[in-house]
């Protein structure tokens, strides 16, 4: 009789070990996806003046992102693919300032920061 109680103990740990590797393989590959995705993007982040919007611009793709500066003067444009940008100031949806060849590189931030007063900002600027 200790046999077969051994038996379909062994089996029903076999059984949850089996479990166990398919929900720790299933959360790996899920996790796996994540981390892919982040890993083909950057961003573009710094401060600018409240009330003005911040856009990036691919310079071989031509894909195009805008943002809104916050209340504290700062923003940051997510999720860009790699490559060199042209980030550009708008007021009003006027460009007023540029930064040319911005890199955004995998998994990085580049700081570009609009250093002017509102009603102030009118040169271009490179990087």
């Amino acid at each position: 009789m200790n046999s077969i109680f051994s038996n379909h103990s062994s089996s029903r740990r076999h059984g949850r070990s089996l479990l166990l590797a398919l929900v720790v393989g299933g959360f790996a590959m899920t996790g796996a996806s994540v981390v892919n995705a982040q890993a083909t993007a950057g961003k573009v982040f710094g401060k600018a003046p409240m009330g003005y919007a911040v856009a990036a611009r691919s310079t071989t793709t031509g894909a195009h992102r805008q943002v809104k500066v916050d209340s504290n003067g700062r923003y940051s444009i997510r999720e860009l693919p790699v490559g060199n940008y042209t980030v550009t100031l708008k007021e009003d949806g006027h460009a007023v300032m540029k930064h040319l060849n911005v890199p955004v590189i995998v998994g990085r931030g580049s700081e570009v920061d609009f250093d002017c007063a509102p009603g102030q900002c009118s040169e271009t600027a490179s990087k």
